[in-house]
């Protein structure tokens, strides 16, 4: 990347196990200011651990921010900012905690550095902040996901507000897979023209944009920005921008590790709003300046031979990202069911690709329950043209095939909610997604099933035909991984398969001392119990209820342990053999989960939940059938080892009142929770005075349940005012 002295380097790319973004560098309070949003935290945790919070019910209006809360639920939302001075007045005690993401990037085989042709999606819909706005999901029926990421390095979140801070859900599911988020500065027309004069004209103005932005960029935890000024620059101003680009960029790789700032194809050297679609002499300026280029999408291949003898690619042609407009607006190469055209003629000429609003497929083609099919088959026909990355995370390595919606929440193979939702958060760890011919009649298909799960929202529908000319099993490659396994580990496999087929796995192994090149293992699956592993006493129950049923709500659950000694998981493929005779044979197998876990490491978990608090108490009346109702609005913030958690269960009882002649309630399920925090919002509460408990419950990433001493727990009692 552009960096004096060096510009192919990314400075903060780390090894595996260096590699931990959820410190980062200056996460103090900038300027000396009053960060009130930590005070507020600090001030939440002293409330006293054995005693209840007492309220007396005020119906108020919402004193949270607009911005930051939806008006009528008080739900938390992202947002962006849309005008200068709210930039360059924004800081952290205003700023949204609800909208920070709390997944680190993580590592990735290859790294950045080493992918000479590279692939950024920039997401355009619809104005953005749609449904993804809503930081803890929400109920929809039909939303737009992206679950593609082992075949891309960076996304941007692109609106045409002035800034767009990425809503942490992309952000969280991005970072999982190892992909750079990346927001959006953009200046337009004669508004942006009056701001970029301001801002650009001298070095004070354009550092107090430049430090905000990077201050924005490390306190919601994504990592750069595109740069986009589509106006016109007087000539002090465009002097000024590339002074601009290189100090943001030097602070952004000082602040926050593996990040980049692209600018974007407009403005030439003179000042002129001329699109080039192209690096050259006229804008190569602005390139020098900062990590990388993207350019506008009405380029030929003319332009593409240019840019390749230009001297001033020469050694950065991964930092060259040609624009590719889905939509096909204009005169483009390619676009919408013909975007691989534009990929084609691109990685020709060695370049990277910046694929522009593919969610195309979710605008234009109407009928959107369809859409994972037809999502699916986007991406399959740029697949050639596109290279797979590898996880490169620790064990354990742990996946339910989640893409962050469904038509129900499944726990364990039942449903524990009923209605469609929306969390790009809960998307865990994505297979790959193929079709694959067998030869003749056979083929094998792999697609996300939102019918049936065993945890979260949808499983891995394996399907197709086994011709009877194939003698071998299927193996069906469900991820390409870079994951270094303990001596000892525990592989689990939980699914269902049609009649006439056997199931098994088979792991791949490379990279070390002790497997070959390309060490292949099936893994035969039984009923593995706590006498066949080395754990502790404490394990024994929690191995028997993980391994030891094997048939669970019609979900077949089976475990092995394998001895690897060091070696490095490279591939998953789950194993299809036919049973009986050979013939034709159509088969289907719901995949549930894949774990695989180090033995060793085997045991309960040993932290509590500390320090839950309730905190920006609103209260509300019903309304409708309801007026009377009384409903309850707040945030819960708790202390935990983010680490080991899946996720929360945040749950709600009545305890006491208003009649004391009824006795306590069960717990009910409010939620699933993605960070330490929680805003519970629209309960309907029994009437005053009574006493509620509130209760968070830790999931652990290894499938042992957190006993329930272990959970954090708060009382609320309330009183009328004129009880009082």
């Amino acid at each position: 990347m552009a960096l004096a002295g060096d510009k192919n380097r990314i400075v903060g790319e780390e090894d595996i196990s260096g590699v931990n973004h959820l410190k980062r560098k200056g996460d103090e309070a900038e300027g000396g200011e009053d960060d009130s949003k930590n005070s507020r935290v600090e001030s939440c945790f002293d409330q006293p651990v054995d005693s209840s919070v007492h309220e007396v019910i005020k119906y108020t209006p919402s004193a949270l921010p607009a911005k930051h809360y939806d008006a009528k639920t008080t739900e938390p939302i992202s947002c962006g900012l849309c005008s200068m001075d709210e930039l360059l007045s924004w800081n952290r005690s205003e700023a949204s905690s609800f909208n920070v993401a709390v997944v680190p990037l993580a590592p990735r085989q290859p790294r950045l550095i080493n992918c000479l042709r590279r692939t950024l999606v920039s997401h355009d819909m619809m104005g953005g902040y749609l449904d993804d706005r809503f930081v803890q999901g929400t109920n929809t029926e039909a939303p737009y996901a992206f679950y593609h990421w082992q075949y891309i390095d960076i996304f941007n979140y692109f609106t045409h507000q002035l800034v767009t801070v990425p809503p942490a859900v992309w952000t969280n599911a991005a970072h999982k897979h190892g992909v750079i988020v990346l927001g959006t500065f953009i200046t337009e027309w004669t508004d942006g023209a009056t701001m970029c004069e301001a801002f650009l004209k001298d070095e004070e103005s354009y550092r107090a944009v430049a430090d905000k932005l990077v201050q924005i960029s490390q306190y919601y935890g994504f990592d750069g920005w595109l740069i986009n000024i589509e106006n016109r620059l007087s000539e002090a101003a465009v002097r000024n921008t590339p002074l601009f680009l290189r100090y943001l960029t030097d602070q952004m790789h000082e602040r926050v590790p593996s990040s980049l700032i692209l600018w974007y194809d407009s403005v030439i050297e003179n000042g002129n709003l001329e699109w080039q679609n192209e690096l050259n002499q006229s804008n190569r300026m602005f390139f020098d300046a900062c990590d990388g280029f993207f350019t506008n999408y009405n380029w030929d291949e003319k332009n593409l031979e240019q840019m390749k003898d230009y001297s001033g690619v020469q050694g950065r042609q991964a930092d060259v990202y040609v624009g590719v407009d889905v939509f096909a607006r204009g005169n483009v190469v390619g676009g919408m069911l013909e975007t691989n055209k534009a990929l084609d003629l691109i990685r020709k000429h060695n370049f990277s690709a910046a694929i522009f609003a593919p969610g195309w497929v979710y605008e234009s083609l109407s009928d959107k329950s369809e859409f994972r099919s037809n999502q699916d088959k986007f991406w399959a026909l740029l697949s050639d043209y596109l290279y797979i990355h590898r996880a490169a995370s620790r064990l354990p390595f742990i996946s339910s095939f989640c893409q962050g919606f469904g038509k129900a929440v499944y726990r364990k193979g039942q449903r524990e909610t009923e209605k469609s939702w929306f969390n790009l958060s809960a998307q865990e760890m994505q297979p790959s997604y193929y079709h694959m011919e067998l030869g003749g009649p056979g083929w094998v298909s792999s697609s996300g099933c939102p019918e049936d799960a065993w945890n979260g929202g949808c499983s891995l529908l394996l399907h197709g035909l086994i011709p009877a000319t194939l003698n071998t099993p299927i193996c069906a490659k469900i991820f390409s991984l870079h994951v270094p396994l303990d001596s000892k580990i525990m592989v689990t496999l939980v699914y269902k398969a049609s009649a006439g087929i056997t199931i098994s796995l088979q792991l791949t192994t490379t990279d070390s001392i002790h497997c070959s090149q390309s060490e292949v293992h099936e893994v035969t699956l039984t009923s593995l119990s706590h006498k066949t592993l080395s754990v502790g006493a404490q394990a024994v129950s929690q191995i028997s209820d993980l391994c030891g049923n094997r048939n669970l709500h019609g979900w077949t659950v089976k475990c092995s342990q394998l001895e690897l000694h060091g070696c490095v998981l490279r591939e998953v493929c789950v194993l299809i053999h036919r049973d009986g005779e050979p013939q034709d044979q159509s088969f289907s197998c719901r995949v549930g989960e894949i774990m695989v876990l180090n033995v060793d490491t085997l045991q309960l978990p040993t932290d509590p939940v500390r320090g839950l608090c309730v905190d920006d108490v609103v209260w509300q009346r019903g309304v409708g059938t309801l007026p009377e109702s009384l409903l309850l609005n707040a945030t819960l913030r708790w202390d935990y080892p983010g680490e080991s958690v899946r996720h929360f269960r945040v749950y709600w009882r009545r305890l006491r009142g208003p009649d004391p002649r009824i006795p306590a309630g069960q717990l009910e399920l409010l939620a699933r929770a993605y960070s330490n925090q929680f805003r519970v919002t629209e309960l309907l509460v029994p009437k005053p005075p009574s006493v509620l408990e509130l209760v968070v419950e830790p999931v652990i990433r290894n499938g042992f349940p957190v006993p329930e001493s272990h959970w954090g727990r708060r009382q609320l009692s309330y009183t009328d005012t004129f009880e009082q």
